[in-house]
């Protein structure tokens, strides 16, 4: 098994209530010479987590972080405009902080980020360490 030093969280980058997954996702990341999906996990819109990538394989998710990381993918980030918004529901917040506790409980030592700590971009879409205290990750 990889050493996981982080978890880095992104978000589809599809308007609010488009219902894809990591099927979806997969055929993308392969149309752009991914040899597979790049994240690890993705939570749809009525909160199922689907595998993505195996944890063990380094993922495809963040440049210069990929090594040691696990990339989580929640559906949406962007408003019916086009414009970044965090369009979480209840499910996939549950998902995903059911998600984040189990991955602290394997990974104790691992770091959560948000994709735009080390991009620029606004992926995820949410002030993710405002959510981790709220979680009290």
């Amino acid at each position: 098994m990889r050493q996981i030093k982080q978890i880095i969280i992104h978000c589809s980058a599809t308007p609010e209530g488009r219902n894809i997954g990591a099927t979806t996702i997969r055929g993308w990341h392969k149309e752009r010479g991914f040899s597979d999906i790049g994240y690890h996990y993705v939570i749809r819109l009525d909160g199922t987590i689907e595998e993505g990538r195996p944890i063990k394989q380094i993922g495809a998710h963040c440049q210069g972080h990929n090594r040691n990381s696990i990339g989580i993918c929640y559906i949406g980030g962007l408003s019916q405009d086009r414009q970044p918004k965090d369009t979480r529901n209840v499910a996939q917040y549950r998902a995903m902080t059911q998600l984040l506790e189990q991955l602290h409980e394997q990974f104790p030592e691992a770091t959560i980020h948000g994709h735009s700590e080390f991009a620029n971009k606004a992926c995820p879409c949410f002030n993710v360490n405002e959510y981790l205290r709220s979680i009290k990750l």
